[in-house]
């Protein structure tokens, strides 16, 4: 595992398909090694939402975590890893930051809400050097 102090940490739905397609897209686009993933059902998930006095019950929502810096939720997370991503992918995070929040979060909300009929269910399992990307303490 790597060091995650200095990584930008995605907490996200283990058991969602749309949410580990995310997973893999940004897996296969970080060119710059800046993410670090971590389901929110994993101790560390847990430990994120408890300091934070977020519910460690529900999981449709993603979270975008930089240690000491911030963290940031739904369509706010997306929109920052697109910009961080960089390159094309700048342009996504440009017209997510023209949508007013509100409709982009509503967006967010209706597929959170529909996620796992949308969702195929597949297995993902990460590469080994995939796997030293998530934080599973």
């Amino acid at each position: 595992m790597e060091n995650w102090e200095n990584k930008h940490i995605i907490f996200f739905d283990g058991d969602c398909g749309v949410c580990n397609f995310w997973v893999q897209w940004i897996l296969q686009k970080d060119n710059k090694n800046q993410f670090m993933f971590a389901s929110l059902q994993s101790d560390f998930g847990q430990k994120f939402l408890s300091e934070r006095n977020l519910d460690q019950k529900q999981f449709n929502t993603l979270y975008l975590w930089k240690f000491g810096s911030y963290y940031l939720i739904k369509s706010n997370a997306i929109i920052k890893v697109l910009d961080l991503l960089g390159g094309f992918y700048s342009l996504g995070s440009w017209i997510g930051k023209i949508v007013p929040k509100f409709i982009s979060d509503q967006i967010y909300d209706m597929i959170s809400k529909n996620r796992m009929k949308i969702s195929n269910q597949k297995c993902f399992l990460p590469t080994p050097d995939e796997r030293k990307k998530f934080i599973e303490v």
